[in-house]
C-alpha cells in the first residue's frame, strides 16, 4: 500500500513533476519507424503531457517538435516538407529538426528576427525500427545496448498498443508472474505445457533483487518430478520489462506515457537464430487501426463466459494482450494504491517501485538518473537474463544457473 503523495510521485510524468523528470532522462519511444514513412506527412502525437509533432525533413532525418508554432500556435503537423525542414502553413515559418527557426518570409527583407525564435525541439534517433527521442536537459545519454535494440532487422519483431490506463499499472502488471495461474490460464492436456505448470504450482515463490539496471525477478514454482519451474522477469529503469525468454531471445515490454492517464505500450520481440520472430503481433484480427485491440473496454474486450469453465480462465480469448488490457485498464484511469493489500507473491512489484522511487530521489536531489552511460564512460552493457522456459531439478541452485547456462532450444530440462 502507497500513500496518496508516494502514488502522485510515481504516476504522474508531466513536464516539472519528478517522475517525468526522471524519466526525460533516458531515451524513449516516440514511434515506430514504420508510422513515419519516408515521404509522409507529419504526425501529431503526445508524450509525457506534450503536444508535439514527428516528422522526417526532405532528407530523411526524424524530428520532434512543439506542436503549436511560435508565431500564432497553428498546428504543424500540417505543415509542408521542404527547404531542409517543416514550414507552417499559415504563414510560412520553417523550422528544422532542432527548431531553428530558418525562415520567416512575410517579414520585411533582411530581417533577423527569425534568429530569436527557438521551437520546442527534442534530439531522435532511428534505431532497431524504432524512433527514440531525449526529453531531458543537457547532452543525451547513450542509448543502452540493449539486445532487442542491436538485433539485425530479420530477426525481431516491433509493435505497439494504446493503453487506456496509467503507464505504471501497465507495467507493473509485467512484474507480478503469479497471475499467469489464473488470468492467462487455457486449458491444456499437455502436463509438460506452460499452462499445465502454471497451473500445477499457483502459489509460486517470488524471489527479487536489485542490479544495474533496476530489478530481477525470480518465480519459482515447484512440479512433478521434482522440479522447479523458473521464470526470470526484469525491471528496467524506468518504464520498462524483459519477459517471457526462452534461450533464443525475449520480449520487452515498453510503457511510455502520453499522459498520466494514458500510454503506449511497445512490445518488443527478438531471436538470435530465428527470422521474423512475429509472436501475437502478426494477429490482425486482433487489432484496429491506430494500433487499438479489437478487444477493448467499450465491448467488455469480447468477454465470452461461457469459455470459462473449460477452456479460458478469463473468457478473454488466446492472446494474452487483452487479458492484461482488461486487467489493468480495469483499475481505472490511475491505481489508487491507496487501497491495495499486497502479499507476498507481490515482492517483484515491491522491489521495483523502490528502485522506481530512489532514482527519482537521486535526480531531485541534483545526481544523475541511474543505470546511464554518456560517450567516454566505460562501457556499460546490461546482463538481461529472461525466461519463462525452464524446468530444473531441485537440487540445481536457479539463483546462479542463469550465469553459466548455455544456449539451448526453447524449453530446457537440465540434468535429467
Amino acid at each position: 500500500m502507497l500513500s496518496q503523495q508516494e502514488n502522485d510521485l510515481l504516476t504522474q510524468t508531466a513536464p516539472g513533476t519528478p517522475c517525468g523528470e526522471l524519466m526525460r532522462r533516458y531515451w524513449q519511444p516516440a514511434a515506430l519507424s514504420e508510422e513515419l514513412p519516408i515521404d509522409g506527412p507529419p504526425v501529431p502525437i503526445r508524450l509525457f503531457s506534450e503536444d508535439l509533432v514527428l516528422f522526417r525533413d526532405d532528407r530523411g532525418q526524424p524530428g520532434l517538435l512543439g506542436l503549436h508554432c511560435a508565431h500564432r500556435g497553428a498546428d504543424l503537423s500540417y505543415g509542408r516538407i521542404e527547404d531542409g525542414g517543416l514550414r507552417c502553413i499559415y504563414h510560412g515559418w520553417l523550422y528544422d529538426v532542432q527548431g531553428h527557426c530558418l525562415e520567416q518570409p512575410g517579414e520585411p527583407a533582411g530581417s533577423t528576427f527569425h534568429e530569436r525564435i527557438r521551437q520546442v525541439a527534442y534530439p531522435c534517433q532511428e534505431v532497431g525500427g524504432v524512433i527514440y527521442t531525449y526529453m531531458g536537459p543537457g547532452e543525451p545519454p547513450l542509448l543502452p545496448p540493449y539486445e532487442f535494440v542491436r538485433i539485425p532487422e530479420e530477426y525481431r519483431a516491433n509493435s505497439k498498443v494504446f493503453q487506456d490506463d496509467n503507464y505504471l499499472q501497465g507495467n507493473e502488471g509485467n512484474l507480478d508472474p503469479t497471475h499467469l495461474s489464473f488470468l492467462h490460464q487455457l486449458w491444456s492436456d499437455d502436463p509438460e505445457s506452460p499452462q499445465s505448470l502454471n497451473a500445477e504450482m499457483r502459489s509460486p515463490i517470488i524471489e527479487a533483487e536489485e542490479t544495474d539496471y533496476g530489478a530481477r525477478i525470480y518465480c519459482v514454482r515447484a512440479v512433478h518430478g521434482e522440479r522447479n519451474y523458473v521464470r526470470l522477469t526484469n525491471f528496467v529503469l524506468p518504464n520498462l520489462c524483459a519477459v517471457s525468454g526462452t534461450s533464443d531471445g525475449y520480449q520487452t515490454l515498453w510503457h511510455v506515457p502520453i499522459d498520466d492517464e494514458h500510454h503506449w505500450r511497445y512490445m518488443f520481440w527478438f531471436s538470435r537464430t530465428t527470422p521474423r520472430p512475429d509472436r501475437y503481433f502478426s494477429r490482425t484480427d486482433e487489432f484496429l487501426p491506430g494500433y487499438r485491440l479489437a478487444r477493448n473496454k467499450s465491448n467488455r474486450y469480447m468477454q465470452d463466459r461461457a469459455s470459462m469453465p473449460t477452456q479460458e480462465y478469463a473468457g478473454l480469448g488466446t492472446n494474452f494482450l487483452p487479458h492484461d488490457t482488461c486487467a489493468t485498464e480495469g483499475a481505472g484511469p490511475i491505481q489508487d494504491r491507496t487501497q491495495e493489500h499486497l502479499g507476498a507473491t507481490d515482492r517483484g512489484i515491491i522491489a521495483a517501485r523502490k528502485v522506481l522511487m530512489r532514482a527519482i530521489q537521486e535526480v531531485q536531489a541534483g545526481r544523475p538518473a541511474p543505470g546511464l552511460a554518456r560517450a567516454g564512460d566505460p562501457q556499460w552493457n546490461p546482463e538481461i537474463w529472461a525466461r519463462s522456459d525452464v524446468l530444473l531439478p531441485s537440487s540445481v541452485d536457479w539463483h546462479r544457473y542463469w550465469e553459466s547456462a548455455p544456449l539451448k532450444a526453447a524449453l530446457t530440462t537440465v540434468g535429467a
